[in-house]
């Protein structure tokens, strides 16, 4: 289960977030680009954009289940 005290800043601002656990595995930017992007400096994904949609909530949330370590969390603020 993601922590939301070790959330990377570059998060967006809202529900979904990225932890420092992280593994930059790629898995949540391909379900979900428009939302997730991969820091490429630091290797690990981040939420670039909170969903607006419901196909992008669907598609985070697809991002969300399908993360290997749990990184991704939606209880943000």
């Amino acid at each position: 289960m993601a922590d939301i005290k070790q959330k990377w800043t570059q998060n967006s601002p809202g529900k979904f977030f990225v932890d420092q656990t992280c593994i930059a595995c790629d898995a949540c930017v391909l379900a979900a680009p428009k939302n997730f992007k991969m820091d490429e400096s630091d290797g690990h994904a981040y939420v670039a954009e909170q969903p607006q949609t419901p196909e992008e909530i669907a598609a985070c949330k697809e991002a969300l289940d399908g993360c290997p370590v749990e990184a991704i969390g939606d209880f943000g603020d």
